[in-house]
């Protein structure tokens, strides 16, 4: 994939790096981060210039987002929750629990829309409980852009600096991948735990 994505930058340049970046975000398995790096690097010995990749990088990435939004916004919640009534004793949830999710992403939601756009694979699937949320559009869009922002200035940056040897900032990236799901992961057990606990309490 990665020898496809350069061959495509280069043939197409701003226009290939805004839709590379918007089908990021609707298919999470393209790597961001290889877009990033080698358009940064791209800037060296083409005519492209850095604040021109950070635009065409940062419109694409939220014109991806803007279309997970409006998946997650017209998922009706009725439905989730009929489904949750059915097998949710599966999980232990409830119809409550996801009245309960809504409150806190719309309490929290719109930090954690900025901090998870830093964060490979997260930073595409966090629009679509916005969406689903309601949360205010233009909120979203400006703490997606500002996180996006700052995601994308930095790898293009990195690119640009590393030049031909942009490919080693993959290596770290891996590395800042597997951390960051390991943070995840572990907030996520965390919090089941002490929701469980709370829950048995009540019970």
């Amino acid at each position: 994939m990665q020898t496809w994505i350069t061959a495509f930058l280069e043939q197409f340049s701003y226009i290939g790096i805004f839709l590379l970046m918007a089908l990021e975000n609707v298919f999470p398995p393209i790597p961001s981060e290889v877009i990033l790096t080698f358009s940064g690097f791209m800037t060296t010995y083409t005519t492209l210039s850095i604040p021109g990749v950070i635009i065409s990088a940062t419109m694409g990435s939220v014109m991806g987002a803007i279309v997970l939004y409006g998946i997650g916004y017209y998922l009706e919640l009725e439905k989730i929750e009929v489904l949750v009534d059915r097998w949710g004793h599966i999980l232990r949830l409830k119809r409550e629990d996801i009245a309960r999710a809504n409150v806190w992403f719309d309490k929290y939601g719109y930090w954690t829309i900025f901090l998870c756009r830093m964060v490979p694979l997260v930073r595409s699937l966090i629009s679509v409980p916005a969406g689903m949320t309601k949360m205010n559009v233009w909120l979203f869009l400006l703490f997606t852009t500002l996180g996006t922002l700052i995601w994308n200035v930095a790898l293009v940056m990195l690119g640009a600096f590393l030049g031909q040897s942009w490919e080693e900032i993959l290596t770290f990236m891996d590395m800042y991948s597997t951390v960051a799901y390991a943070v995840i992961g572990g907030g996520i057990v965390i919090f089941l735990i002490l929701f469980l606990r709370k829950r048995g309490v009540k019970s």
